[in-house]
């Protein structure tokens, strides 16, 4: 009711079998909200299977569980954020229009569409990710992440920074959720995720882009 009041088109499943239905017949659904206890599979399975096939849908889980391994898992499978229950309507569509923005961020126009750094090239028309021209296949809070880091190359940057650039000045969730998208990037594209060459720790301080000093 209150997504459909802030001019959202709404569909509803009633179990994880009909959302992932739902997300096979329905062309350009943006965002899915996913409750982690839903009959049939659970949330977490419903995600893991729409990453398989699809990065670029934007994911938030709204779950009553409050164990720290609980969010942690939610964004290791997928997703984008999370919202603990209770929340209300005005945090939640604060959250989900946040994420749109991310996932809409190849319709804004920007000054520079294209960035190269070392084997790696990111193109914001194609939104289209590559490491020695093989595409890696980015969600919409990876492909910002990326965006930003290689705008900001060799810079080290906060964990306040990224969140308020990526997530937004009004982001009230758990300042982790950068760390754990950190860890999803190093598996997609480090040789070594273990010891990064290109997305490095500053310790004390953050992340930077490791690319050609000048």
């Amino acid at each position: 009711m209150n997504l459909k009041r802030n001019g959202f088109e709404v569909l509803e499943a009633g179990d994880g079998h009909e959302a992932l239905r739902i997300l096979q017949t329905v062309p350009d659904i943006d965002l899915a909200l996913l409750d982690v206890m839903v009959p049939g599979i659970d949330g977490f399975e419903v995600c893991r299977r729409i990453r398989e096939t699809n990065e670029r849908l934007g994911i938030i889980f709204l779950t009553a569980k409050v164990q720290e391994q609980d969010k942690v898992y939610a964004l290791s499978v997928g997703a984008d954020d999370h919202v603990s229950k209770p929340f209300s309507p005005t945090e939640l569509i604060a959250r989900i229009q946040s994420l749109l923005r991310r996932v809409n961020v190849h319709r804004e126009t920007a000054a520079k569409v294209t960035f190269q750094s070392g084997p790696f090239s990111l193109d914001l028309i194609s939104k289209q990710f590559k490491k020695q021209n093989e595409a890696i296949e980015l969600t919409p809070t990876e492909f910002s992440l990326i965006q930003f880091f290689l705008e900001k190359e060799n810079t080290p940057l906060s964990r306040d920074v990224l969140l308020d650039h990526v997530w937004g000045k009004e982001y009230m969730g758990d300042p982790k959720i950068v760390d754990v998208n950190i860890r999803r990037l190093r598996q997609k594209i480090e040789n070594n995720p273990s010891e990064p060459e290109y997305l490095q720790t500053v310790w004390g301080h953050g992340y930077k882009w490791k690319g050609r000093e000048q």
